[in-house]
Formats: structure tokens, sequence, C-alpha cells
């Protein structure tokens, strides 16, 4: 049975409504010793309280999608296939852009409509096969840009979450739509791939060997899955990526690690120390700890990464992350940080898509 399908959800429903019913259809008939007749009314009400939990956490489950199946939920979900020693740059020494193309078969998303398409992508660097959702701007089907490649936005969801999430939780394709057909958002390729890997582990989109190529998946086999079958350029000024929470930190780490394959990047309410997010398994170990935090990563670079970064938040939810990483950036590096009023949640982050993207748009370039 489906975590996120309407067989559980009824379940669920019907669980309750019993739960509900049935102390009140028998509480006085319960027959037997008084310590007989206290547990049986006592099971009847803890039955009563966790189908009423079960219930509340399938409905939000559904809406959020913050789990995609019952492995995610129980975390024993894994998708990694191989883990090898890849190197610095993530490829393992080969030539990606050689590789010959994979076409991917594309499949609707339940509730998201048909312009949400899943695929399973077997990642042949990383090691990693997990599914991917893509959603086409408006114009790509329109005979007027039958010739013309249009830019990539990456969309990296927070643990617990879903490359669902960002469509069906922020709603990021409603958002952007209208404002894409109006001109006020340039016609970005949404992309957003699996982020939950390992269980319900966060693999802080690093390259660990012997664990997981987190960073690869995301920065090398996905780009090139959009790049053989999309009209997308391979040119890192037209790729960008956004993330939220766990996610945003990682948005903002493949960003200054990878200028050769991002030119910018949204942090809404992300952090620098990767040791913030209690299931991270770069936090595990100190010095991947203290290597992998951002003032490292852009402090480590050769030279300073033609790279720019919205990073938002509360003051203590990503705008001091921010502040504390525009403090040491050097051109060509250039970090936004900006403060805002809103909780650690999906609605908020979904309310800053229309500014975010809007900053998207004049830092990531047409093809």
């Amino acid at each position: 049975m489906s975590l996120t399908g309407i067989p559980l959800f009824a379940t669920a429903i019907a669980l309750t409504a019993i739960a509900v019913v049935l102390p009140l259809a028998v509480w006085s008939k319960v027959r037997g010793p008084v310590v007989a007749r206290l547990v049986v009314r006592g099971l009847m009400l803890v039955f009563a309280q966790v189908t009423a939990v079960a219930l509340v956490f399938v409905t939000l489950n559904r809406d959020m999608n913050f789990y995609a199946s019952w492995g995610d939920l129980l975390g024993t979900g894994d998708y990694v296939q191989a883990a090898n020693d890849l190197g610095p740059d993530g490829t393992g020494g080969k030539k990606v852009e050689a590789a010959p193309k994979v076409l991917q078969e594309w499949h609707p998303v339940d509730g998201l409509g048909g312009r949400v398409k899943k695929t399973e992508l077997d990642g042949k660097i990383s090691g990693v096969k997990g599914d991917v959702m893509v959603w086409l701007p408006p114009q790509y089907d329109d005979p007027a840009y039958k010739d013309k490649k249009f830019p990539v936005v990456e969309l990296i969801p927070g643990i617990p979450g879903t490359g669902k999430s960002w469509f069906q939780g922020l709603k990021a394709h409603e958002v952007l739509e209208p404002l894409m057909k109006s001109g006020k958002v340039a016609p970005f390729i949404l992309v957003s791939p699996r982020a939950m890997l390992l269980g319900n582990a966060d693999t802080g989109c690093a390259n660990i060997t012997g664990k997981v190529n987190a960073d690869s998946w995301f920065s090398v086999d996905v780009r090139k899955m959009v790049l053989d079958n999309f009209r997308a350029s391979e040119e890192p000024r037209t790729w960008g990526v956004a993330g939220y929470s766990a996610g945003a930190y990682c948005a903002a780490k493949l960003a200054i690690a990878h200028p050769d394959r991002y030119s910018a990047a949204v942090s809404l309410s992300g952090y620098n120390d990767p040791g913030q997010e209690p299931s991270s398994l770069v936090a595990q170990d100190p010095e991947l700890r203290r290597t992998h935090n951002l003032k490292a990563v852009l402090q480590a670079a050769p030279t300073p990464p033609a790279v720019s970064l919205w990073m938002s938040g509360a003051e203590h939810d990503g705008y001091l992350s921010g502040t504390d990483l525009a403090a040491i950036a050097k051109s060509p590096t250039v970090v936004h940080a900006e403060k805002v009023v809103g909780g650690h949640n999906l609605d908020s982050w979904s309310k800053q898509l229309p500014q975010t993207f809007g900053w998207l748009s004049t830092v990531v370039k047409l093809p």
C-alpha cells in the first residue's frame, strides 16, 4: 500500500472513525473485573490517539510529500549502487560529455497534472539510481521557441523531503508559470532529483567514498540527463540551483564547488555548518564537517568562483549565514543576504519564489 496513495488515506480515515465510534458504542458495555475493564477502555483510548495521529501524518505527508515511500519513512531506502572514489571533480576521470546519450522514459506524477514528469535515472557516474522530476516552462512547446534552448534550475528539497516536495509542497510550478508567461521570470526548466539516498540520512550533497556520491548525482548525472533529454545548454551561465533547509546548504555548496557547472544558487533558510543538520553524514566526521563548511569550501577554491548566491531567511535561520559568507567573499563571487519574516516552513519558502526566481532571472543567462 503506497504511503501517499488513496487506499492508505482511506484506511486511516476509516480507522479513525471506528476509533471514535467504538468507545461511544461499547464503553458502558465492557464486562469483567475492574482491572480488565480499565485495560480495555484504556486500549480504546490509545487506539483513538494512535489513529488520530496517523491520520494527521498521512494527510500532511500526502500534501507536503515529506516521504515518498515506506523505505523513506522507515529509513530503509537505499538508492546507492556504488560509491567509488571519483576524485576531486566527481567524474572518476570519465569524459561525461563524450558518453552516449541516454533518452529517458517519462511518466506523469499523481496529483500534479501532466506538465510534471518523472523518470528513474540510473546514474552511471555517481552509482545512484533514483527518481527525478522535471517541469518544462510554458514556452518550451511554443512553436516560436522550437529551436531555442532553455536555462535550468535544479531544485533540492530538505530532509525529509522528496523531489515532489518542490511541486506539491512549495507549488513552484504553480507560482512561477504565470510569472514566466508574463516575462517577469525566465522560462526555466525545473529539475528536482531525489535527495534522500540513504534512508533518512542527509548526504550534504557530498561525495563520501564507500557511502554515497551525492555531489556527482546532482552535478554530473542529473545534469547530463537534462542535456540528453531536453533543449538545454551545457554552459554553466545557463544553470542555477535552489534549495530549502538542508537542500539550501546543498544548493550553495554545489554552486561554490562547481562554477564550471552552475552560475548561481538560491539558499532558503540554509546554513554554512553541515553540523546544523542532525542527520548529516558529513558532520559525523570532524574533518569532513570542517572542510564542508561553506566558508571553508569558498576559501579553499583555487580562485574565487564566478557564482552568485542568494541566501535568505530569518536572522538565525539563513540570514546570518549569508552575511558571514558575504564577509569573506571576493569578486567575482557575489553573496546577497536577505532577511525575511517567516518561519522554517514550506509556506514561507513558497512565498519567496517570485523574488528569488526574479533574481535568478538576472544572473542565470538564457542560452
